[in-house]
């Protein structure tokens, strides 16, 4: 009796002593699960910041999208506001398929050494702050759902001109003169197509003579030989505003020696008439 009663009492404590034991590992591994699930739920929130991070980049000059939309609105824009022709929203030239389009139009100029953001009012001392300022602090407003970066067309619009980039000593690459002027055309036919009219097939051809002609590398053809958008001069300004003070001086100087001179002739006349006077009979 005694032997059992002692070999149910190593038994019994056998079994307790596993019973701790399995307790332990198991509440070790749910310790570990739970760690694991956490360092995968902090990695999953890193990686979401990252791709919200990522998601806010654009991929697209800003620089080179203004040259683009300067190019349109001085060597285009004039002949299609001349035929009241209007642009297809499915044509990349249209305002709506510039991607920088509504933050380029919430700049305020104020002065030669301060721009102002149209949507906070902040100031700064220059463009290029400004651009900075939209890229951290406004880009949510860019038009990135159905905006086109504009900067893909500088081949076939010829930015690099506008921009004074390109340099003179440059070998013209054949093939890229062939894939702008190819660009250019494919621009002319999407946004004027001929088939609309009088007005779509001139501006089509003025479009193919105004951009397209110039891509080769024969030098022959240079940009924009129809022109663009006459710029009041501000040397011609000048000249205008000095005028228009110097004119009411050069008339005033006019009568004065014209009043002068009549004092003068009044004043010979008189001192005649006297010295007749004086002679004796």
């Amino acid at each position: 009796m005694k032997k059992a009663a002692a070999i149910a009492s190593i038994l019994l404590l056998i079994s307790l002593s596993l019973q701790e034991i399995s307790h332990g590992s198991s509440a070790s591994s749910l310790t570990g699960g739970n760690q694991d699930s956490e360092g995968s739920a902090a990695a999953r929130t890193l990686n979401q910041e990252q791709d919200q991070e990522h998601a806010h980049e654009v991929h697209c000059s800003r620089e080179r999208s203004r040259a683009a939309w300067e190019v349109i609105e001085e060597y285009l824009m004039p002949f299609v506001e001349r035929e009241d022709y209007q642009i297809s929203s499915k044509c990349r030239l249209h305002p709506d398929n510039d991607l920088f389009r509504d933050q380029e139009q919430h700049k305020i100029h104020v002065d030669i050494n301060e721009w102002k953001c149209g949507y906070c009012k902040k100031s700064f001392r220059a463009e290029k702050f400004l651009d900075q300022h939209f890229d951290n602090r406004h880009y949510n407003l860019l038009n990135i759902s159905h905006g086109k970066c504009l900067a893909d067309l500088c081949g076939a619009l010829h930015c690099d001109t506008m921009m004074n980039t390109k340099s003179r000593k440059t070998k013209c690459n054949p093939a890229a003169a062939a894939r702008n002027h190819h660009l250019c055309e494919s621009l002319a036919d999407s946004c004027f197509p001929v088939h609309q009219g009088p007005s779509a097939s001139h501006l089509h051809d003025l479009f193919l003579r105004q951009f397209c002609d110039a891509q080769t590398c024969s030098g022959k053809q240079k940009p924009f030989p129809k022109g663009g958008r006459k710029k009041t001069s501000v040397f011609y300004l000048a000249i205008s505003i000095l005028t228009l003070m110097l004119l009411p001086i050069f008339y005033l100087v006019v009568y004065l020696h014209q009043s002068e001179t009549r004092k003068k002739t009044q004043e010979l006349r008189r001192i005649s008439k006297i010295g007749q006077k004086a002679k004796p009979s």
